[in-house]
């Protein structure tokens, strides 16, 4: 039943973005061109999905299970952080540059978008040198935990 709901939920989701012209790069940058051919549209895309988010995760917090029974796995933390602010900030300029963020980019590659095929490559790269990044991280504050033990 799960995977049958995911599945579902993928469809709905692709559907959405197809149908709002959030998996076209071209009307995301032209909704992210302020100062030329602005189009607001997806500003209404956006006001949407927060005012459909927002009402979800009200429910969701009321609960300790999901509808499908699993546990309710809610962020604990909510605290703004420079890596936060900055790995936010390398989102917009990635999703401003190539008029793609993951999941529409994943809508488009299964399109046939040929742009969307690089910037799959590029976000799966990205998300593989941040992994061994953190592990090495992880690794040496591991390492320096254990050696200034007595």
């Amino acid at each position: 039943m799960l995977i049958l709901m995911s599945l579902l939920a993928g469809l709905l989701f692709g559907l959405g973005l197809i149908l709002s012209g959030m998996a076209d790069p071209v009307k995301v940058q032209s909704f992210l061109d302020l100062a030329g051919h602005w189009d607001p549209s997806l500003a209404m895309v956006m006001l949407g999905a927060i005012g459909v988010a927002g009402l979800t995760y009200l429910f969701a917090r009321r609960r300790s299970r999901s509808l499908l029974g699993l546990p309710m796995q809610l962020p604990a933390n909510n605290a703004i952080t420079l890596r936060l602010v900055l790995g936010s900030a390398a989102f917009g300029i990635g999703w401003g540059l190539a008029g793609f963020c993951p999941g529409p980019a994943l809508v488009a590659l299964g399109a046939g978008y040929p742009k969307a095929a690089g910037f799959v490559a590029a976000m799966l790269a990205g998300m593989a040198v941040f992994e061994w990044i953190e592990r090495r991280n992880s690794a040496r504050s591991a390492l320096k935990g254990s050696q200034s033990r007595p």
